[in-house]
């Protein structure tokens, strides 16, 4: 593998990951040796000078992160990220987790399908969702839920103040169709 192609990789987990990385992980994933990958760390490191973003290191383990002279502006954009009202997907999202709480994010992305990256991030910055655990199950995805402040946003003083979850007509009309449909199936077998 090229030294341009590591960094590259480098770059792109660094970036997508939730934790700082370990070189070792970095180098399983780079299918390279780890001083290539120690060298291409370096490298970058480097070329993140006087840039927006910087490689931080901690022991074996690097994170990306924006830059400590940026901290203002950053804030300032998280606060005006968080003023905004909730978009439709993100009650939608909000919603899903709500009433299907512990769940992953890829059960959120069936339910609604479509992404929901972005979503979550926006909800977990304004403290309406957290990490709840990890689900048994292979990669052990993280599994989420609602906050106390998402109790406060809403004016609700426990969860039992929910409404019931109700299925819309037009999807409980579809359920029952399949339901007839197979009950005929099932009766021609």
């Amino acid at each position: 593998m090229t030294k341009k192609n590591i960094k590259s990789i480098i770059e792109s987990i660094l970036l997508v990951a939730e934790k700082p990385v370990s070189v070792k992980e970095l180098s399983s994933c780079c299918e390279s040796m780890v001083s290539d990958v120690q060298k291409a760390l370096a490298e970058l490191i480097k070329e993140y000078e006087g840039r927006g973003m910087r490689i931080i290191k901690k022991g074996n383990y690097y994170s990306l992160v924006t830059d400590p002279d940026n901290a203002g502006a950053v804030a300032k954009f998280l606060n005006e990220e968080l003023r905004h009202d909730l978009s439709p997907a993100a009650i939608e999202t909000l919603s899903v987790i709500t009433y299907k709480q512990p769940v992953t994010r890829m059960e959120i992305e069936d339910v609604r399908g479509v992404s929901a990256d972005h979503l979550i991030r926006n909800l977990m910055i304004r403290g309406l969702i957290q990490e709840v655990g990890r689900k048994e199950a292979p990669g052990r995805p993280i599994l989420y839920g609602t906050t106390m402040e998402f109790l406060q946003y809403f004016g609700l003083s426990s969860e039992d103040e929910l409404p019931e979850f109700e299925m819309p007509e037009k999807a409980a009309e579809l359920f029952r169709e399949v339901d007839t449909i197979t009950e005929k199936e099932d009766a021609n077998k």
